[in-house]
Formats: C-alpha cells, structure tokens, sequence
C-alpha cells in the first residue's frame, strides 16, 4: 500500500512537530509549512497530499482564504481545520468553505486519526458515486443487493417487511457477508429514506472517544471542548442509526443506549439536559451477542431490545447460486476503474470460484475479482488468483479433516491472515488492521484470543 502525504499548515512550530511526530508514527509521510502561502508554494511546485491539516488562524493567509485557493485550485486533498479559537461559526464557515472536517486544540491523537479516515472513506465514497453517475449514467441506490439464491430472497423480504416499521433490527452474519447493504435496504426502502442515513462502525471508533461521537458533549465537557458538539445520534435524528459491529459497544455505554432505544432520550457528555431524538436504530454484528451475555459481556436487556426484528445473512458458502451474478458485477465495478476492458469470467473460473467455501465471504470474492481484472490480458477472466488446490488452502483443509473441529480451522485460517499482515506491514499494528479490514482494537483483542488458545 503506497503512503499517504500529509501537509501540516501552522505557524506554531510545537504544533507542526507534535502533529509530525503522531502521523509519522502512524506510517504517514508528514511535511509542513508554517504559513498558508508556504503550502500554498508546495502546491504550486507539483507536491501532491492525501491530507491537508490546517491552522485557521495564520499570520498573513488566513486559514480559510487557504481553503478557498486550494479549492480553486481543485487540490483533491482531504483537508481538516485545526484551530484553538474553536467556534460553532467558524466551523461552518470552514465546512461550507469545503474542509471535510473541523478540530479544536488541543488535538487528540486519537480523535485527529480518526477524523481523517473517516473523512477519506467519505470522499472516495463521493469520488466513486460522482464518476458512475458521470460516465455510465448509474445512480447508486444505497442498498443495492446483487443475488439470485433462494435464502438472500427470504433476507430481503424480511428486510421489506421491517423497513415499514421503527422497530429495531439486528442484522447478524459472518464479516463480509454485507450487513451494512441490508441495513440500507431498510433505510432506503422506509418512510424515512429522505432523512439520514448514519453508519457507526463500534470497533472502529477508540473506547475513549465513542461516547463522545454517538452521544456529542457539551461546552466544557472535557479539555479541549470550547463548544458543544452534536453526536451521531443527533445527526441521524429522524433517520437511521447504524451500528455496526455493535457487539464491541463498551459496556458503560450500553445503558445509554438502551435508554434511546426505550425513551427515545440522550443527554450529551457533560451536560444535565436529556434531549429527545426521532431514531431508527438497526444494529449488526458478526459476533454471537447470546454467548456475550452469558459471559458478561452484553447486557441481556440491551440484547433483547436489540434482538426485536432478527435479520440472519447466510454466508457465502450457503449460497454459492448468486456467485456468477457477484462476478459479473464486480466485473463491471471494476473493470472501468482499473481501465481494464473485461467483459465477464469464462465458465471454467466461475465454476472453480464456485468450489470453494469463502471464509471472507462477498468482500474476499470481490477482492480476489479485482486481482483477477488487473491480471487479465483480454476481455475474458481465464484464471484467477489459486484459491485451492495442493499448495493452497485446499492442501491445509485436507490435513485438517478428521483432525481439528470447525471452529479450530476457522481459528487457524485466522491466525494466518493475522500473522501474514504482520509480516507485510513490518509489525505494525496499525496498519496491520487497516490490510485486515478491522480496527486497531480488534486486532489487539484477537491477538490476545490467539496467544491464549
């Protein structure tokens, strides 16, 4: 994976350093004016970054008419405001001037990191819908679901049938298999399809900063916090709340939740006012939330409030009928982006693809459709990337038969993709999870899982 770029902008030199010292440390190339018209001039000369975090308050340049030059510029950056006079003024006028998001000083480390995936992962959202709609004349329903097989045809009924109520849904499944799709099928398909539609990932977002980002805080709630700040919850007000991975949801947050679901009632970090919000809330989880409680790590009400409307998406390998159409999509998915002129897999792959039992599910398929585009030499997928066979996993799950349960084999293909992120990424950790497709934490807890067994 190439490195991201980062431009720091800010006239205090222990700023610059400090925000040097905590990118680098999480694998970003890190470079810094201490000026506007200085980032401005690295701009000019060809440099080009991932990220661009700013100071608001620059002698000379403000921050703001930087945002504006840049963006006349059309500088692609993901470009975050960092200021210690926060303002509920001057974060508008930064979001309106086209900064993806907006920080108070002092920075979390934490929080920073965070911001700027998850303002990235929304830009190449935007970027990828944009140049569809654009060039091929597709609108991209949220909640599109490629399938053919009889058992997702029972997923998306039961998804029709919910998405008339508010009830609470709980979409549970193996990772991959799509349970943010059919939460956006319900969303997309109720009376609240023109309101928001917000997705939380509970694992992804650090034990000490996810109070603050589901519930918001009020002006002096912790240091740092110079204004009140609305939480996701509020933001999905009148539409949908997705949780994700819910079951990571730590326990002292869980009766706060519990008290949205039952009293349609929240009540900021810090503050004393308890707030109405209109929510739909739809859970997911590829953990068994049964066995969390009976091991004290879920709360049976919080559970049973969540478990009103069951979801279950089977995975891939219950449903091996709706490969050749997952192909074919991500045929046309991808083919035009990685400017590959593919127009569909031949018999012989599509029946291979269909041997094999896809412990990553739809996103592993995907992935392996990708390698399979970029390798194609014609218009036809003729090979793909060995997915069985005696020096792959096939070889492995044959001497395994007979000699290890289910769950030991699924712990051990585990533990290979762990330690085989490990080594790509050199042992860091971080990254590590980001090739993994989780979170730092989830990394660490599986890790501990491994070390135990």
């Amino acid at each position: 994976m190439e490195t991201q770029k980062v431009l720091v902008i800010d006239d205090e030199k222990g700023i610059r350093e400090t925000l040097s010292l905590i990118l680098g440390m999480e694998g970003y190339d890190v470079e810094s004016a201490e000026n506007a018209s200085g980032g401005l001039s690295r701009i000019d000369s060809g440099e080009a970054y991932d990220f661009i975090i700013c100071d608001i308050r620059l002698p000379g340049m403000g921050g703001i008419e930087f945002l504006k030059e840049a963006r006349e510029r059309d500088v692609p950056a993901v470009i975050i405001m960092i200021s210690a006079y926060g303002t509920m003024e001057n974060s508008i006028e930064a979001i309106k001037a086209g900064a993806a998001d907006y920080i108070n000083k002092p920075i979390n480390s934490e929080e920073l990191i965070l911001r700027m995936r998850m303002a990235e992962e929304r830009q190449k959202l935007k970027v990828r819908n944009d140049y569809l709609e654009r060039e091929l004349g597709i609108a991209v329903e949220p909640g599109e679901i490629i399938y053919s097989s009889v058992k997702m045809d029972e997923v998306i009924e039961l998804s029709r049938k919910a998405s008339q109520f508010k009830t609470t849904v709980l979409i549970t499944g193996e990772s991959g298999t799509g349970k943010e799709l059919v939460a956006k099928a319900i969303h997309s398909g109720s009376p609240r399809k023109d309101s928001p539609f917000v997705a939380v990932n509970c694992a992804a977002i650090p034990e000490a900063l996810i109070e603050s980002e589901l519930f918001g805080y009020a002006r002096g709630a912790f240091t740092g916090a110079d204004g009140a700040r609305r939480g996701l919850i509020e933001e999905a007000s009148g539409g949908t709340l997705f949780l994700d991975e819910i079951g990571e949801l730590p326990m002292l947050l869980q009766p706060k939740l519990l008290r949205v679901l039952q009293e349609s009632e929240i009540r900021r970090l810090g503050d004393t006012k308890v707030m109405k919000v209109d929510v739909r809330v739809i859970g997911a989880t590829s953990r068994d939330l049964e066995q969390d409680v009976a091991d004290g790590r879920f709360r049976n009400d919080l559970f049973y409030r969540l478990n009103v409307f069951p979801v279950r998406i089977p995975p891939l390998r219950e449903r091996k009928e709706d490969i050749p159409g997952l192909v074919a999509h991500f045929i046309a998915k991808y083919g035009i982006h990685v400017n590959r002129r593919v127009r569909e897999a031949t018999p012989e792959v599509i029946s291979e693809l269909s041997t094999y039992d896809w412990p990553g599910n739809v996103r592993e398929l995907e992935n392996v459709v990708e390698r399979a585009i970029i390798l194609s030499d014609s218009e036809y997928i003729t090979r793909i990337e060995k997915v069985t066979g005696e020096s792959g996993p096939g070889a492995a799950i044959k001497d395994w038969i007979g000699r290890l349960s289910f769950n030991e084999a699924k712990q051990e293909i585990e533990r290979a993709y762990i330690e085989r992120a490990l080594a790509e990424t050199g042992g860091n950790r971080t990254r590590a999870a980001k090739v993994l497709g989780i979170s730092r934490r989830s990394l660490l807890y599986k890790l501990k899982e491994h070390e135990e067994s």
